[in-house]
């Protein structure tokens, strides 16, 4: 297993010489097992992921399923029991992957059959030691494996890709951003989507007038407390538009504070 932290991250850094790191101490973790390391750190390895990595606020360690496979060319997966298409991923395989290092957190396996991954999800992950991450390929995983190791199945959305690293690094991005110290401003965490069970409100910046186009003048008031009104009104709009199902789950809450 290969670990990346406090070194140095850009675009063209060789994912090899990031991964031969020493493992830090007390550090939210993120552990991936995947069949494509040479994908890690891609995007988090930029932008405030990257500086929180390039810093140790926290790390990425990786391990290869491909280096626990079987037989001279490393087999990791067999046809389907039964028939059908694909290939899956085996349970030796991967069962010896898992147990190659110790887990971090919870072990999640990304699949479009698993419970929805949300922002509340996100701050329960960030406030734990971190999160190992099986990444699936091809038509997934066997069963068996998912229930010796009480594997949780964690979905991104109604949607299928060709694999669960994508989607792994989203969670890991939604995730670390909450960490202490990623983001410079901790109120930015507390104003912004999904934070309070609303949609965010619209944003605006410099010039006040553009192309016609003129930022609302309850904005530069001043008057902060109504500011924040009209914020939360426009919040409640779109989330009532976009999102009838936060809708619901918000206007539910709210009844029953009463």
């Amino acid at each position: 297993m290969r670990s990346v932290g406090r070194k140095s991250i850009s675009a063209s850094a060789t994912p090899r010489a990031l991964m031969e790191e020493k493992v830090l101490a007390n550090v939210w973790t993120a552990r991936v097992l995947t069949l494509y390391p040479e994908m890690f750190p891609g995007p988090l390895g930029q932008s405030l992921t990257g500086r929180a990595l390039k810093d140790g606020l926290w790390q990425l360690a990786l391990t290869n399923i491909r280096e626990h496979g079987l037989g001279k060319h490393r087999a990791v997966d067999d046809t389907p029991t039964g028939g059908g298409a694909g290939m899956v991923l085996r349970p030796d395989v991967l069962d010896a992957a898992i147990r190659a290092a110790p887990v971090t957190g919870p072990l999640l396996y990304l699949s479009p059959r698993g419970q929805r991954f949300d922002q509340a999800m996100a701050r329960e992950l960030a406030a734990g030691p971190g999160v190992t991450l099986l990444c699936g390929r091809f038509e997934g995983v066997d069963e068996r494996v998912i229930e010796a190791h009480g594997i949780i199945e964690v979905s991104l959305g109604d949607f299928v890709l060709t694999g669960g690293e994508i989607p792994a690094m989203a969670l890991i991005d939604a995730t670390v951003r909450l960490l202490p110290n990623v983001l410079g401003n901790a109120a930015s965490t507390e104003e912004e989507s999904f934070s309070h069970g609303l949609l965010e409100h619209p944003q605006y910046t410099r010039p006040n007038d553009w192309e016609g186009r003129k930022v609302p003048d309850i904005l530069l008031s001043g008057h902060h407390a109504a500011i924040e009104a009209w914020r939360r009104e426009q919040a409640e709009e779109i989330t009532r538009a976009r999102r009838p199902d936060l809708w619901a789950d918000y206007q539910a809450r709210k009844d029953a504070k009463g």
